[in-house]
């Protein structure tokens, strides 16, 4: 049964902040824009129910079965991890100003050199453009490389960016898994 926050909980969580999911030499990292209250509340990376982050993974082939947030540390056996460009829990993503996600896009560039993953993915392409000043930048494989790590974007899997279906998350996540076979 899943964890759920109580309202206490809820409206303690602005500002608070999750610990990344990180070891070195991971295939991949994937990097949401930054927690919710819903996850900040748990301390968990994608907890609300209804963000697709867990399905899309599972679908794409990443894990042998759906894991749940609470489970999120089962991703390291699996070559996989999480971060955040921002690292501070707000209700909405839009609540970041452009200041907060370039300054956010400097420290996950440090920490990619330092973890040295073979793929960093960004979870949301407005984030990625806004952090890393690519406003061109589309969905997929980037030619920005950190270090020797390459940078993938892939679609927000929140339930508020409804125009990606689930299966057109699932799709996107599989292009970023079919390079790892290669």
């Amino acid at each position: 049964m899943p964890i759920r926050p109580t309202k206490d909980q809820l409206a303690a969580a602005p500002d608070k902040t999750i610990p990344d999911v990180l070891k070195p030499g991971l295939d991949v990292l994937f990097c949401g824009i930054n927690p919710g209250l819903y996850s900040g509340a748990l301390g968990l990376h994608f907890a609300r129910p209804g963000n697709r982050f867990w399905p899309a993974l599972h679908a794409a082939g990443f894990t042998p079965r759906l894991l749940d947030p609470s489970e999120q540390h089962e991703l390291l056996d699996l070559g996989l991890g999480i971060t955040n460009v921002v690292a501070r829990t707000t209700a909405r993503a839009d609540e970041l100003t452009g200041d907060e996600l370039r300054a956010g896009g400097k420290l996950l560039a440090e920490k990619v050199l330092e973890a040295k993953p073979r793929w960093l993915a960004i979870l949301g392409i407005t984030a990625y453009r806004t952090a890393f000043g690519d406003k061109h930048a589309v969905v997929g494989r980037q030619s920005r490389e950190i270090g020797e790590t390459g940078v993938w974007v892939l679609p927000n899997p929140s339930g508020l960016n409804a125009h990606w279906t689930p299966a057109g998350l699932a799709e996107a996540f599989a292009a970023l898994r079919a390079q790892l076979v290669t």
